[in-house]
């Protein structure tokens, strides 16, 4: 890995490195993937990239674009790598209409400041990223934790288009696909409501409940009993989904009670 850091710091349209994800910290193994992100001033030329990575990987895939702009690779160990390419001032612009200007999005608001707060920085041609890092670390905005609740509450069941009126509806038509769809959507602002909740940036898709276990001090109750009782009738007894969903809002807003927001 230091020998390909090294090489993708001597491209000259490379500004900066990181590692992300179990890998920045200590929470790792060695099939752990990596997450590689490359901050450039200008593109990469793919056929470059690729020459560049022939020499460490045995499967390469050159420009996906499904989320961000990145290449998926195995590298000659097995171990997954996925290396992701970003503009450094568009990066800092979306974590600054966050925690700047208190934007929030339907779920995972805080993922991109939990990834600039979170990851390790392995090369920084002129400092840049370090002094974002170090800008970012601050602590959570009442503003920022006031928009996330009120915005993803709405979303969850206040609303008139609330997860929850469209989950009972796919309920009721037996409509499997649209069920999972809508939980996933569900869960994304369900996940938001209680990180912001408890001030913390939300650390991405994986692991969610073990992490909310170990990091959340103030939780629903009944929270991994209602989570795993909600995947059980998904596949099981889907005529008790609206109530798990029923059950989870209600001791969300239970858990807000307690927590000083304004509308």
């Amino acid at each position: 890995m230091k020998e390909l850091f090294g090489e993708l710091s001597a491209l000259r349209q490379v500004e900066a490195i990181a590692l992300g994800g179990s890998r920045a910290g200590s929470d790792f193994d060695d099939k752990s993937d990596y997450d590689v992100y490359v901050y450039c001033k200008e593109n990469i030329p793919e056929d470059i990239r690729s020459a560049l990575l022939q020499k460490y990987c045995s499967r390469i895939e050159v420009g996906n674009h499904f989320w961000e702009y990145e290449d998926n690779c195995v590298l000659n160990s097995g171990v997954d790598i996925d290396i992701l390419y970003r503009d450094l001032d568009a990066f800092a612009k979306g974590i600054s209409e966050v925690v700047d200007e208190c934007a929030a999005h339907n779920g995972y608001t805080t993922c991109m400041w939990h990834n600039l707060r979170t990851c390790k920085i392995i090369y920084d041609a002129n400092g840049r990223l370090a002094s974002l890092q170090e800008k970012y670390k601050i602590p959570y905005p009442y503003l920022l934790k006031q928009n996330i609740i009120n915005h993803n509450m709405k979303l969850l069941r206040y609303a008139m288009p609330a997860y929850e009126v469209q989950i009972a509806k796919a309920v009721n038509r037996n409509d499997m696909v649209s069920i999972n769809h809508r939980i996933a959507e569900f869960l994304a602002s369900y996940f938001d409501v209680i990180f912001a909740i408890n001030e913390l940036t939300h650390p991405g898709e994986k692991r969610l409940m073990a992490f909310c276990e170990r990091q959340c001090e103030k939780l629903p109750a009944d929270f991994r009993r209602n989570m795993e009782q909600l995947f059980c009738d998904m596949y099981g007894r889907p005529e008790n989904i609206s109530g798990d969903i029923d059950a989870m809002i209600s001791e969300l807003e239970k858990t807000l009670a307690g927590v000083a927001i304004q509308s």
